[in-house]
């Protein structure tokens, strides 16, 4: 059976983007002008994902805003006469069947994806962290439903990562079974780098078989109090497969500031209205420098 369900956590704090987060949800933050979360509803929809879980906190109403009608603003862009734009709005709440989850404690990964379960039931899943955004021509998660559904397992996706990653990101011990495909035999989370097995670091798309919600459910609390979902999978190894997926394309930690700007960038550059003249600015850039402060 394939995945057609997703779930996406949002419910973080977005500390990184203080004191901006106080008041706007950090995957609501654009990359040029589209938010990653939008992105990521993007390639769940591309791959054949009918519904969507958002895992939200309090005060993020502004998520699921997002992917509601937005009628004045539909009229007021009707009345100008700027249909193009208006079927773009119109087109975002249709995009596949949204719902939420509020998720009342911040108790880690692990525990967000626990609290989709009566949305999600008992049938494979996908899971989108947002903060991941990972452009590419064919969507990554598509694949990776079609080898869950294949296997009969769960799949993660990794990617090679310099060693100076390596001891902040989750790392797996796999072995290559054919082209971008691993099985997993151990996941390492933030290892020191003369104990990592690989350099293949966990990014954030996930296919996971319904069973991972009884290992969540059993998972202790790890530092802080959270659940985390690489411990459940570390479990679920015990009783079942599971693969990794080498994924192609580019790939952005839009969760940092830095990242959501080498984003926004990359994403500029790709545009005929917005390349020209931000080469013209890069290329002038050295010129630029500050004014000297007043004495």
């Amino acid at each position: 059976m394939k995945a057609r369900k997703a779930v996406m956590p949002v419910a973080g704090f977005g500390t990184r983007f203080l004191p901006a987060t106080r008041a706007v949800p950090k995957v609501l933050f654009p990359v040029l002008d589209t938010p990653p979360i939008h992105y990521a509803a993007r390639e769940a929809v591309q791959a054949g994902i009918k519904r969507v879980v958002f895992v939200v906190s309090q005060r993020q109403e502004a998520v699921t805003g997002y992917f509601s009608r937005f009628s004045e603003l539909e009229a007021a862009l009707e009345r100008a006469s700027k249909s193009e734009m208006l079927h773009q709005m119109l087109a975002i709440p249709g995009m596949a069947d949204f719902s939420c989850v509020l998720q009342r404690e911040q108790r880690g990964l692990g525990h967000a994806i626990l609290s989709a379960r009566p949305q999600v039931g008992d049938e494979p899943f996908a899971v989108f962290l947002p903060d991941d955004l990972i452009l590419t021509s064919q969507p990554v998660i598509g694949r990776m439903i079609d080898l869950a559904a294949e296997k009969g397992a769960s799949v993660i996706a990794v990617r090679q990562v310099p060693d100076e990653m390596v001891p902040s990101l989750g790392i797996v011990d796999a072995e290559r079974v054919e082209g971008h495909t691993y099985a997993v035999n151990r996941l390492v989370e933030k290892p020191a780098l003369e104990d990592a097995p690989s350099n293949l670091a966990i990014i954030g798309r996930y296919v996971l078989t319904p069973q991972i919600f009884d290992e969540l459910d059993v998972t202790d609390s790890g530092a802080g109090g959270e659940i985390q979902i690489t411990d459940a999978i570390a479990s679920l190894l015990r009783t079942q497969p599971v693969y990794a997926y080498e994924f192609p394309g580019v790939h952005f930690d839009v969760g940092t500031p830095l990242g959501l700007l080498k984003a926004s960038i990359h994403a500029a550059l790709q545009r005929e209205d917005t390349a020209p003249a931000l080469r013209a600015w890069l290329d002038a850039i050295d010129d630029v420098h500050e004014p000297a402060h007043p004495d």
